[in-house]
């Protein structure tokens, strides 16, 4: 996260949207209702759905949200500079990030609350903080195989409370904020909903409740949106929402409705041959370079059953073998029927990211993204090495 307002581009890049219903209803939220509803007929899939990454995406700070440590023998982020630490406290059910510069009795603090938890915890998390109705992102995140590191990006051995949390950041890591222009991380405090929610994908979903609560159903429409019945290339376009990276903004924040043309709301660059295309937040372009793409009508669905957690390898491959044997693979010999088990690592192997890069303890440190462009790699090497 972080980086500059690209949202707002240069002058007179952002158009305002035509006034369609659907827009009008992200503006005022008034036919969104909530998970709360939707749980009251999809209980069992709302209760998988809210241990998925893309649920815990965000989330408002509590000793559960936050899996950094606050006890005292590791709450404390050491950096390169002798005279600064970071300290993490919680205090009263609420949580702070604090600088400490300077050696006693000479210090001085620069101490914020911790507002907002960004990051599912599979990789790691960072944070940000409220400067009356500004959102920063906080100097120090926690990686999951590190501990506490500096934020990404940022310079070891420096406190910078200073960068903006941007609108597109939070568009992919969260259901629904509203954006207060010109500041670029200006926003309203009430009314934004964390996560990735139902309606995030289905739309709004009071009609379709309401239709329910009558039991009006015989015949007619459902009156929700379901990404499983949308073509190919709207599925698609659902997805790289959030994951085809920043692109540049042609509407507002959060206006995109899914099932539109992603094209509308979102320019995404030029795609060029042969350019290196990073992991993180790519994983529809990489898709959309696989012969597998190409040959066949799959899409991001075909493999991920976003209502559920999914971490099995195994269960991955079987997706593979619907169009491939298993003795077809050019490793079959050496490994014999196991390689069925696991077509995934060889075919789309975990790749560091360029785009998230940690400090920690003097050395640089980046997480690893699956990529997702389905192909033979050289054997023991990843994509792009």
């Amino acid at each position: 996260m972080g980086g500059s307002a690209w949202f707002y581009g240069q002058e007179g890049k952002v158009r305002q949207p035509e006034q369609t219903a659907a827009v009008r209803a992200s503006g005022s939220r008034k036919d969104y209702v909530g998970d709360g509803v939707c749980q009251s007929c999809h209980q069992d899939k709302v209760l998988s759905f809210h241990r998925t990454a893309h649920f815990l995406t965000s989330r408002l700070p509590s000793r559960e949200s936050i899996l950094g440590s606050f006890s005292r023998d590791a709450n404390v982020l050491k950096t390169s500079n002798l005279d600064l630490f970071f300290r993490m406290e919680e205090k009263d059910g609420e949580f702070f990030q604090t600088a400490v510069e300077g050696m006693p009795p000479y210090e001085s603090t620069q101490s914020e609350k911790i507002g907002l938890v960004v990051g599912s915890g599979g990789k790691g998390q960072t944070y940000a903080y409220w400067r009356g109705d500004q959102l920063f992102q906080l100097p120090v995140s926690y990686w999951t195989k590190l501990g506490w590191v500096n934020s990404p990006g940022y310079e070891d051995g420096t406190a910078n409370f200073a960068r903006p949390i941007i609108p597109r950041c939070l568009e992919c890591h969260g259901t629904y904020f509203t954006a207060v222009p010109p500041a670029p991380n200006r926003y309203k405090k009430t009314g934004f909903v964390v996560g990735i929610t139902c309606e995030k994908c289905h739309g709004p979903g009071r009609a379709h409740s309401q239709q329910y609560a009558s039991k009006n159903v015989a015949g007619g429409e459902s009156r929700i949106l379901n990404p499983a019945r949308f073509a190919r290339e709207r599925q698609m376009d659902l997805c790289a929402w959030c994951h085809a990276g920043h692109g540049s903004a042609l509407r507002p924040v959060f206006s995109y409705e899914p099932g539109q043309p992603l094209d509308q709301y979102i320019e995404f660059p030029a795609t060029v041959p042969d350019a290196p295309v990073d992991v993180h937040g790519s994983q529809v372009e990489l898709l959309k370079k696989s012969r597998c793409f190409a040959s066949s009508p799959m899409s991001c669905l075909t493999c991920h059953n976003v209502h559920l957690p999914q971490h099995d390898l195994a269960s991955f491959s079987e997706r593979c073998l619907t169009c491939h044997k298993a003795e077809s693979c050019g490793m079959f010999a050496k490994q014999g029927k196991q390689i069925a088990s696991n077509c995934i690592d060889c075919h789309m192997p975990k790749q560091e990211t360029n785009l998230i890069v940690f400090d920690a303890n003097g050395r640089k440190a980046k997480p690893e993204v699956r990529n997702h462009w389905i192909k033979v790699y050289p054997e023991g090497k990843g994509a792009g090495r």
